[in-house]
């Protein structure tokens, strides 16, 4: 009988709650590399623009000028705006994904006779699970980049958007309807693809590869290397279609939710890791807490 049929009645469950929980660690931790990425995303789109036949000065240089800017202008604490929306994104889009991956893994798509789970195999099942979990948690990805993005519309002396998360849902369906609440979602679910395909495929592979070929036991040291590869690959591969989706889901829109700066991604990009170590390490150290099988 296995780990997971002794200690759990609910598998499932316990290994969405697993993932959802090691997410929100991941979350919490690096949350303010995140807010510092999309305000430099974001100034990145407006110093493209020309402002009365002037390029707009950048605001921020670098990811700590940024930090710190935050942190002397806006208080330490606005380090964290928008992480509410952030972690109720991850709990459905990182409990998901991780689910649905590893259903596909064992279920669907199935091993090789000698145990192993064939390389094509994992491209499909990563880019297939990513994309349906960041398809589903969209909505709340939307109101997070928004919410990161008031303090600095404060500092700008331009009135808020939104006024908290509850405001922000209801100020987009107000003015997009259902439809609204998945603008952007097209970049949205191709980010979310890519990344899986880096960080799930990427961590599986790398892990099983060194349980099978070196000596390195089932423990925290495998499962760092295995997220500091999975981390690096899926940012490379991300970190494009991250700065699409971000300018993308932070435009302005119409009355029927129509992005009025970029008709699509394509459109968008024409003009235009930390946090898989924290999650990787806290996943699977909940699972052998629980008595739930190694990833």
């Amino acid at each position: 009988m296995s780990p997971v049929q002794e200690n759990s009645r609910w598998p499932r469950v316990s290994k969405f709650t697993l993932s959802a929980c090691a997410a929100t660690v991941a979350e919490l931790v690096t949350f303010p590399l995140d807010l510092t990425k999309t305000r430099l995303q974001i100034q990145g789109e407006g110093g493209s623009r020309q402002h009365g036949g002037n390029v707009q000065p950048p605001k921020y240089r670098g990811m700590l000028s940024t930090a710190l800017g935050i942190v002397r202008e806006e208080g330490p604490l606005k380090l964290w705006q928008g992480v509410t929306p952030a972690i109720y994104r991850h709990i459905v889009y990182s409990g998901g994904r991780m689910l649905a991956y590893e259903q596909l893994r064992e279920s669907v798509l199935g091993r090789s006779e000698d145990g192993v789970f064939p390389v094509w195999k994992a491209v499909i099942g990563s880019m297939i699970s990513g994309a349906l979990g960041q398809f589903i948690a969209s909505p709340t990805d939307l109101v997070k980049i928004q919410m990161q993005m008031e303090g600095r519309r404060r500092l700008e002396g331009k009135p808020p958007r939104v006024h908290g998360v509850y405001h922000a849902f209801t100020k987009i369906l107000a003015e997009g309807g259902i439809r609204g609440l998945w603008a952007g979602w097209v970049p949205n679910v191709q980010r979310a693809a890519l990344v899986n395909l880096g960080d799930l495929m990427t961590y599986d592979t790398v892990k099983h590869f060194l349980l099978r070929n070196t000596s390195i036991p089932d423990n925290s040291i495998c499962h760092g290397l295995a997220s500091i590869c999975s981390g690096l690959v899926a940012a490379i591969m991300g970190t494009p279609a991250d700065v699409v989706k971000t300018r993308v889901m932070n435009q302005p829109r119409d009355s029927n939710g129509r992005g009025l700066l970029y008709k699509s991604s394509t459109d968008c990009l024409v003009q235009s890791a930390p946090w898989s170590l924290t999650f990787w390490l806290t996943f699977e150290q909940m699972r052998r807490a629980m008595g739930i099988s190694s990833f």
